[in-house]
């Protein structure tokens, strides 16, 4: 075969390859929702699943569903663990994660501001690839201010992802501005904008992404 059959070929593979991957910039819509329960005074249950829109929010391509326990150690620190259930397209199949983790939360507050700073261990169970650990830690701060009946309260959030996989690289990072409020007495809810930039390989991706998220709480 002849070298312009060989680049011919290898452009077919490229072209496929990339159709199945949403643009650098793409533009996503996330939908969050969880249902909270107070088991005891320091033990909370919570269940949560969440359904992602890619490709300018025209395809359903994610979802997950989560069970999860929290205990509050003391006035500053929690800990907890869950599983997650993944179902994530690819080639117009949803393929399978299986993802048990575990959590550290210290919360404290600053001149009005409260702040938390979650870590997370997970282990990602593939049936299609090997099997990884990822590390998440995620700062969040909210505002002291509040408007309106809603009790609207401005936030910010930056989450990076530290991959283990042939050794420890940064895979994944999220910076997120948005507004929480209190809908009703046992209802809140958030409205945020996200940047997410992913890396594949040596390119790394960016995601524009528009968010809700509705907590029930018992």
């Amino acid at each position: 075969m002849n070298k312009t059959g060989l680049v011919a070929i290898g452009l077919i593979l490229l072209l496929l390859a990339n159709a199945y991957a949403y643009d650098d910039g793409d533009f996503q819509v996330w939908n969050t929702d969880v249902e909270e329960i107070q088991l005891k005074k320091d033990l909370k249950l919570a269940f949560e699943q969440e359904f992602r829109w890619g490709d300018n929010a025209s395809e359903f391509y994610y979802q997950h569903y989560d069970v999860g326990l929290t205990y509050n150690l003391n006035k500053y620190w929690s800990a907890g663990g869950g599983y997650r259930h993944v179902l994530n397209k690819s080639k117009d199949k949803f393929l399978v994660e299986n993802e048990p983790y575990v959590t550290a939360t210290f919360a404290s507050q600053f001149a009005g501001f409260k702040y938390d700073d979650r870590s997370r261990l997970e282990y990602n169970h593939f049936d299609y690839k090997d099997d990884t650990w990822r590390y998440r830690n995620k700062l969040t701060v909210k505002a002291p201010w509040k408007f309106t009946k809603l009790e609207i309260q401005p936030f910010a959030a930056d989450e990076i992802f530290i991959l283990f996989d042939d050794g420890q690289r940064l895979s994944e990072n999220r910076t997120t501005a948005g507004l929480a409020m209190n809908i009703a007495k046992n209802l809140k809810g958030e409205v945020y904008y996200m940047f997410r930039t992913v890396k594949s390989g040596l390119k790394w991706t960016d995601t524009n992404v528009l968010g809700t998220k509705l907590k029930l709480v018992f």
